[in-house]
């Protein structure tokens, strides 16, 4: 292991939540409910658009763009406020720190990236950030890491990506790297097959690194 690649929304900061509701709520303007079994089967796990469910519904694509952008503004607004980082980043992160290179590989638009790490400090920790806009296309494909490895001179069979979703552990996968998967409340659905190894928490993470290191050097 010569890198280690993290997701985002989901495995850092506690964002899911506040997408889903802002895609709800700009749904809700043209009568589509969004459930969660939605947002999970379509967003999380695929990797589609929801508005998918209002195109379907008829709704034009200008009143669909127009619909995005409501959506993104409202989550922009949401991780202005502040988020939190999830139970562990900052420890694991600190703990890391300097052993390995490490890269944020994410679909967050880079405002909201900075919206959401503002109050946590935590981009010290990190030699490079791919975010939306970086790569052509988004994960379930390979693209997203693929960029990190690149810029970051690594082989991308000797990274390891933690990831949340389903369509995060595919695009790994699809890179050719190795993945720890860290379901939540709403990723848990997914289907992890093909994770190295899928964790309780973002706790067990740097005692792996550690472990595939020592394994690596003999020791």
């Amino acid at each position: 292991m010569k890198a280690l690649l993290w997701d985002n929304d989901g495995v850092l900061v506690d964002t899911e939540h506040l997408y889903f509701a802002a895609t709800r709520d700009a749904l809700a303007r043209v009568d589509i409910t969004l459930t969660l079994e939605d947002f999970r089967e379509i967003n999380l796990r695929h990797g589609r658009s929801c508005f998918v469910l209002a195109l379907d519904a008829g709704v034009s694509e200008d009143e669909v763009e127009r619909l995005k952008i409501v959506r993104n503004d409202a989550y922009h607004r949401r991780v202005l406020a502040g988020v939190d980082l999830i139970d562990g980043v900052r420890e694991t992160l600190s703990r890391l720190s300097g052993r390995l290179p490490m890269s944020i590989v994410t679909s967050s638009h880079p405002e909201n990236l900075h919206a959401m790490h503002r109050d946590h400090a935590i981009d010290v920790f990190f030699e490079l950030v791919v975010a939306n806009g970086d790569y052509a296309r988004s994960k379930p494909h390979p693209d997203p890491y693929l960029t990190a490895a690149q810029r970051l001179g690594v082989d991308p069979a000797d990274c390891m990506v933690v990831e949340d979703s389903e369509r995060g552990l595919r695009a790994a996968l699809a890179a050719g790297m190795g993945c720890w998967a860290i379901p939540n409340e709403l990723t848990q659905v997914g289907d992890f097959t093909g994770a190295d190894r899928v964790l309780e928490s973002v706790w067990q993470v740097a005692a792996l690194v550690e472990e595939r290191m020592s394994t690596a050097g003999g020791g």
